[in-house]
């Protein structure tokens, strides 16, 4: 079996109200799409987020570098292919745009191997569990009354049957974002588990600390990303100064910056993202990394793949899931009504179909492609 095509597409699709996180605005997610051919007449689709900017550069990876380098190969050997992939853009980008487009192919040529296994990814891959629990994420800043949103948000994923949740904090002034807090746990109630994310608000360790303890009486599940994802340092120091657990990971890329976060005991939970890091094949070592120093792991966007890698790795605790309706991670718009994430009492019941599971959309590919 040979690989016949390695095609991409960048797609830019709006988020329709004005939406902000602590660090900056959203105004659309730009998605990099890949299809790897064979011919046996089997192909495999992979993605993954390029940020508000940057599709382009993560497509231009895609095209230049992985194309030719995967033309003609047995696709089935994942870990050469992600090796390869890997020192061919060495000097071009062991991080950011590089590593996302590692990602895109390497989640492709998993599901690929899902379909000629004709096996669900989780299956594929060993999994412990056919449904997963997941957590309702939300709480970013928009115009309108800051506790009245988060209210309304928390209620309606209170409707769908979670009760795991967790919200924006650190871009508005501290009293507002303590008040937030304050009114998303009283609408969860006391038992409801509450996360709050960061997303790198906070230059020094005392400033997230200080946060952390104006409102540690609300119960916090983890505290997200504090400071910038290069600091491990500050993360290790808010770590061993708070009760409340420490979160990171979602921007760390491949296995070694994991370690080196495993190793100065930064995060009390790990973070990783399969859309980030190098795709499916370095997730699972950094899952199973994880696993041999009993760290738990929550991984970070893309409920879509990662429902398969938390039903696979037993020291996975949840998925973070986020409803089409509320036009934040929007990359669903992409994908098939018939094949998107289903549900039910907040947990996701995992695609049955070989692979991922899941089929894109080509109208509204064609509608929001910018390549």
């Amino acid at each position: 079996m040979r690989i016949t095509d390695v095609r991409t597409a960048v797609a830019r699709v709006p988020v329709e109200k004005p939406t902000a996180i602590a660090t900056r605005q959203l105004s659309a997610r730009e998605y990099i799409l890949v299809w790897i051919e064979t011919d046996a007449g089997h192909t495999g689709v992979g993605y993954t987020y390029a940020g508000t900017v940057g599709g382009a550069s993560t497509y231009e990876f895609v095209r230049e570098a992985f194309h030719p380098l995967l033309l003609g190969q047995d696709p089935r050997l994942i870990e050469r292919h992600w090796a390869a992939m890997y020192q061919e853009v060495l000097l071009a980008g062991r991080r950011g745009a590089a590593l996302r487009a590692i990602s895109a192919v390497d989640t492709a040529l998993w599901d690929l191997l899902g379909k000629i296994a004709d096996l669900p990814l989780y299956q594929l891959l060993g999994g412990w569990a056919d449904e997963v629990p997941a957590y309702a994420s939300g709480g970013y800043y928009r115009p309108g009354d800051p506790l009245e949103n988060v209210r309304d948000e928390v209620l309606f994923y209170k409707e769908l049957g979670f009760t795991d949740f967790k919200i924006k904090v650190g871009g508005a002034d501290i009293e507002v974002d303590v008040d937030r807090v304050r009114t998303a746990r009283e609408t969860i109630g006391p038992t409801s588990r509450l996360a709050l994310d960061a997303n790198n608000a906070w230059r020094w360790p005392f400033e997230a600390i200080q946060f952390a303890r104006a409102v540690e009486e609300h119960d916090i599940w983890w505290l997200e990303e504090p400071l910038s994802p290069d600091d491990i340092a500050g993360h290790a120091e808010i770590a061993r100064m708070l009760e409340t657990p420490v979160a990171t990971g979602e921007i760390h890329a491949t296995r070694w910056d994991f370690r080196d976060l495993i190793a100065q005991q930064a995060a009390d939970i790990l973070q990783p993202d399969a859309g980030v890091l190098g795709g499916i094949t370095e997730y699972m070592k950094v899952a199973h990394a994880a696993a041999a120093f009993n760290l738990p792991v929550a991984p970070h966007w893309h409920a879509n793949v990662h429902a398969h890698l938390v039903a696979a790795a037993h020291n996975s605790i949840t998925v973070e899931y986020f409803a089409l309706e509320q036009d934040i991670y929007n990359f669903e718009r992409l994908v098939t009504p018939e094949t998107r994430l289903k549900v039910r009492d907040g947990r996701i019941p995992l695609p049955q179909g070989p692979g991922l599971g899941l089929e894109l959309d080509a109208q509204a590919l064609d509608r929001w492609r910018t390549d």
